[in-house]
């Protein structure tokens, strides 16, 4: 006994009256289909007019490789590029959301086959046997009991979507494959923003590498000055030994920098779907240049940033769900048609005389179910309020990102100038310590911390560059890269 009372009308169709009662129900099933539950409105958000840091802003030219999605491009640096093109077909993480993408257009399909007929095709044969004393039995008590019997038979089957039950579940998937989708854009821009970050780093370091060879050798040279002063009686041995550590700290510097620069690499080789092992980034003396990153209106951020798009597509298909459960109050209407043919014996198995068919509808409605469907209603509801609440704060989250990322920019961009005024200032310093110290005006121990100054804001310049990289790659995540906010489920992304 099941929890559905079925009210069959499934009857063999012999006279024209039959006939014209599967075409009344075909029409009214057609003339009354109607979607249960409210039609999707995007939810109210609170978006600025402007970027609060936007002002004073230097807006930079739309560029055609942002447009089509080649943010990185901007940082106009050939091997990057190709890194990148590398990421985008190798990266390990990008390819479990592009099967996870695939899953859900699969889920699309099936949603979109519901609408169409089922039709099955079902050939057997069956032995059975019954006992002679069964009062149903109409054998003979010197039959064996047993019987044979051949079926063939073939049947079609389609609900009709009277009450759009079908449709808002179609919109439901469809609006599910549309966010899979916008989480592996996210999830591209992601892996993506993470490698050329690690790439920007690397490259900084590459830089400080060779300031810190530039300055050991420099400080070899001091070194050797020094201890032929001391041979010659002019300094004595604690000025040996102040160049002597100030050498030994800076090589270390240096060796510091190899495992630094080796974490970078091997983040790198798994990004682009390689073992450590074998990737090599071979040193580089350019630094890729700093871009100016495109900023446009706080209102398009809702369509160009991907996880922003994914959270409003999940209030899609929340919305659709709803309509989903309210639909199951309404009956389903059924229209289904058999036939075949049925014999005890093979050899006159598929005869005219075998034959037997049927067509009808069949309406199936729930009376009661201990208030299912009712908390099924209230439980799709809470979901959507889940999911509204869930966009307006993926929402309030990217500007909250932007607005962040423009006040680094822009904080960094002053301390810049202020610091490499700072080491303009060291590098006279240091040049006129030098010639005092050459001309045995002072002692080696005010050369050495001059010379400590200035490396110091040599370095702390090239770490104040690769903080400001890093910010306007993050910007540029926070913006929503280079994708265009298309969400079109195709068969091919």
């Amino acid at each position: 006994m099941t929890d559905r009372s079925l009210i069959n009308l499934t009857a063999p169709l012999i006279t024209a009256r039959g006939s014209r009662l599967l075409s009344l129900s075909l029409c009214v099933a057609l003339l009354s289909a109607c979607a249960i539950g409210r039609d999707y409105q995007r939810p109210q958000t609170a978006d600025p007019v402007q970027y609060k840091e936007a002002a004073g802003w230097r807006q930079a030219n739309p560029s055609d490789s942002l447009a089509r999605g080649a943010w990185w491009e901007l940082y106009g640096d050939q091997q990057l590029n190709g890194l990148i093109e590398k990421l985008n077909s190798s990266n390990q993480t990008v390819a479990q959301s592009e099967a996870q993408y695939r899953q859900a257009q699969a889920l699309v399909k099936s949603a979109r086959g519901a609408f169409f007929p089922t039709v099955d095709l079902t050939v057997g044969k069956n032995r059975s046997s019954q006992g002679t004393g069964s009062s149903s039995s109409s054998l003979t008590s010197s039959s064996s009991g047993i019987r044979d019997t051949y079926t063939a038979q073939a049947g079609v089957s389609w609900e009709a979507d009277i009450w759009g039950k079908l449709r808002r579940g179609l919109q439901a998937d469809t609006a599910n494959a549309e966010a899979s989708f916008a989480d592996l854009a996210a999830m591209r821009l992601s892996q993506q923003s993470e490698l050329v970050q690690n790439y920007l780093q690397l490259r900084v370091i590459d830089e400080q590498k060779r300031l810190l060879e530039a300055t050991v050798e420099a400080y070899k040279r001091s070194l050797t000055m020094t201890e032929n002063q001391y041979r010659a009686g002019v300094s004595g041995k604690d000025a040996v030994a102040q160049a002597q550590t100030q050498l030994k700290s800076t090589e270390a510097d240096m060796v510091d920098l190899i495992w630094q620069r080796a974490q970078f690499e091997n983040a790198i080789a798994v990004l682009i779907g390689l073992a450590p092992a074998e990737f090599n980034l071979a040193e580089s003396k350019d630094i890729p240049v700093l871009p100016e990153v495109p900023l446009g209106l706080p209102s398009q951020l809702l369509e160009r940033r991907p996880d922003i798009a994914s959270a409003e597509r999940s209030v899609i298909a929340a919305n659709a769900n709803i309509g989903v459960a309210k639909a199951a109050y309404y009956p389903d209407l059924t229209l289904s048609m058999n036939g075949g043919y049925s014999s005890s014996t093979y050899a006159n198995w598929i005869s005219l005389p075998n034959r037997f068919w049927s067509v009808g509808p069949q309406l199936a409605m729930t009376l009661f179910d201990g208030g299912q469907r009712s908390a099924e209603v209230d439980r799709s509801e809470a979901a959507y309020d889940e999911t509204v609440a869930k966009y307006r704060q993926t929402v309030l989250d990217g500007f909250r990102e932007v607005e962040n990322y423009l006040v680094q920019l822009k904080v960094l961009e002053h301390e810049s100038e202020v610091r490499q005024q700072a080491l303009d200032a060291a590098r006279e310093s240091l040049r006129l310590i030098q010639n005092q110290y050459k001309a045995g005006l002072i002692a080696y121990l005010d050369v050495v911390v001059v010379q400590a100054t200035a490396l110091n804001n040599e370095r702390n310049m090239l770490d104040l560059l690769q903080s400001r990289l890093i910010a306007s790659v993050q910007l540029i995540a926070a913006l929503g890269g280079g994708w265009d906010g298309a969400l079109q489920v195709s068969e091919k992304e």
